[in-house]
């Protein structure tokens, strides 16, 4: 079959996933405020996001994924979240998600993913129970927080399972298996919870299952060597690894986008009962290097973290547990930095960012949200300083 002029530009995108982005800035900045409205990401926009390939970076090539490396994921969410940070968090959790597909049989990640282009899977946490049945497991539960879940194909949940006689399936370490069930989205029944301040276009609403059936090649253990299918050095890097670098660029991106947005603003704006421009402002200078300082370190800081980890997993083909938590301390100073740097940009605006049209309001409320997750607790500080005292490492968070 011949390849159309059209399917040429999406393969040569496909190549260059931080050129697509640049390609589709506008289309991304477009539609920013139509989804915060509508509460997901405007069809349109995610239209555009996936024929662009960009939910399926974290990927196998194997199910025409991209697999791209972790150095230019960040690189990746953090410009898509310059322009949109409810679409760069939607493809950093979508594509955390995608990363499931190493560890289904070929057949079943090629039914999922490999077989439909416009394929995204979605999740979150929540209350569930997985019973064993005849080749497979009745699911109930409901969850929550399952970002980008209105434009996904398949969900999924993370549930122990429950055998025949009551008992829980014994997993590793000996706590109970917790098993990754997928399922395809026409069977859950959604309920809208996602009423929030920041991230709207995520739309994290809450869903619900009952007595599913999902059939046991439809489910995974992630993130544990044995269990892995695709051997390719980016999956041995676990999904909360990949969460952590794309969240934390999420922040950059954001307080980068304010700052700039900052700097054009001071250039003209002479405030009222002020005798000059801000820009010629002795206390705002300071600030201004301040931030660019404590932004460009908070980003220095991470880039050469992954740079350097993914460096050692491409030549040791493992990562260590003092690498894991690096990235979680770069991932979360990169975080709570960036807020650091969106608040006093938001204060020095005045009443300029606090406009609905302004560049400053939504992107204070996105970051502002951003830190509330789950990726930027303050409390990783101290999980990531009790291991540098010897203690043993938490990899619930790592």
């Amino acid at each position: 079959m011949a390849v159309t002029v059209a399917d040429q530009q999406i393969l040569d995108i496909r190549k260059d996933p931080l050129a697509a982005v640049l390609g589709l800035s506008e289309t991304i900045t477009d539609h920013a405020a139509a989804g915060e409205k509508v509460g997901r990401l405007a069809q349109p926009l995610h239209d555009a996001l996936l024929e662009a390939g960009l939910f399926r970076m974290l990927m196998p090539k194997a199910y025409n994924g991209l697999e791209i490396d972790p150095p230019t994921f960040l690189r990746v969410i953090e410009a898509v979240a310059k322009r949109d940070a409810s679409a760069a968090w939607c493809l950093c959790q979508g594509n955390g998600c995608a990363m499931v597909s190493a560890y289904l049989s070929p057949d079943s990640a090629n039914e999922i993913f490999g077989t439909d282009p416009r394929a995204v899977l979605a999740w979150g946490p929540g209350k569930a129970e997985a019973r064993t049945v005849e080749g497979g497991y009745r699911v109930t539960g409901r969850l929550a927080f399952a970002s980008g879940g209105r434009h996904a194909t398949w969900l999924g949940c993370h549930v122990p399972v429950t055998e025949a006689d009551g008992g829980q399936r014994p997993g590793a370490g000996g706590k109970p298996e917790i098993r990754t069930m997928l399922f395809p989205a026409a069977k859950v029944r959604w309920i809208d919870t996602w009423d929030v301040i920041g991230l709207r276009a995520t739309g994290s609403d809450d869903f619900e299952i009952h007595d599913l059936f999902v059939p046991e090649h439809h489910t995974a253990i992630r993130d544990v060597e044995a269990t892995r299918v695709q051997q390719s050095r980016l999956f041995i890097m676990p999904s909360m690894c990949m969460y952590a670098i794309g969240f934390s660029a999420t922040a950059q991106g954001i307080a980068r986008a304010m700052l700039e947005a900052f700097k054009d603003l001071a250039l003209d704006k002479t405030p009222r009962l002020a005798s000059s421009k801000m820009k010629d402002n002795p206390v705002i200078q300071s600030d201004m290097a301040h931030c660019e300082a404590r932004l460009r370190a908070a980003r220095a800081l991470l880039a050469s973290e992954v740079d350097d980890i993914w460096a050692e997993v491409q030549v040791t083909g493992a990562l260590s547990i003092a690498s894991r938590m690096r990235i979680r301390l770069a991932a979360t100073h990169g975080i709570h930095e960036a807020k650091s740097v969106a608040e006093v940009v938001y204060d020095l605006a005045g009443v300029s960012a606090i406009r609905a049209e302004s560049p400053f309001q939504r992107r204070y409320r996105d970051i502002r949200s951003v830190t509330q997750q789950l990726q930027g607790r303050r409390s990783h500080f101290q999980t990531v300083g009790a291991y540098l005292f010897g203690h043993p490492a938490d990899l619930s968070v790592a």
